[in-house]
């Protein structure tokens, strides 16, 4: 019998009325180096390797939302839209650096163009004449052609 209790761990053994169980007899080595299996050198060198990273992560992370930042004011000037505030903040926490990509740079430009060129007295009376000449065209075939069906209906002649 007193082997078998030897052998057999009490299952009420960890209870306490206390509230406490049993102590842990492995701690937590106090070292993380050593934890992680690596010399306190190698240990250093990965920290601060991954904060340089993560640095780099953010700034460039900060540099894209600049980015579009500077493309939504961009957008706001050309469509003369209210300024936002968090654009503003954005480009001034971002300082100088930001530049628009040059792709979307000519894609707003080319845009600018053609609203220039509507915009333009000469552009509209244009725009005017295409749009209205070949409205009315669609018009005046559909009004005959209705006129015409209307006719047949109530005509027996025709």
């Amino acid at each position: 019998m007193f082997l078998i209790k030897n052998m057999m761990p009490n299952p009420l053994a960890g209870l306490n009325p206390m509230g406490g169980g049993e102590a842990e007899t492995e701690a937590a080595p106090a070292d993380p180096a050593k934890a992680a299996g690596m010399t306190r050198e190698e240990y250093e060198e990965y920290q601060k390797q991954l904060v340089e990273e993560k640095m780099e992560r953010d700034a460039d992370f900060l540099h894209k939302k600049a980015e579009r930042a500077t493309l939504r004011v961009c957008l706001r000037d050309k469509y003369r839209l209210p300024k936002s505030e968090q654009d503003e903040n954005m480009l001034a926490m971002a300082g100088d650096d930001v530049d628009v990509p040059e792709e979307l740079l000519k894609m707003v430009d080319e845009d600018a163009t053609e609203e220039e060129d509507k915009d333009s007295i000469l552009g509209g009376i244009q725009n005017l004449q295409n749009m209205d000449i070949d409205q009315l065209k669609e018009k005046a075939s559909a009004t005959v052609t209705e006129i015409k069906a209307k006719a047949e209906e109530k005509c027996s002649v025709m």
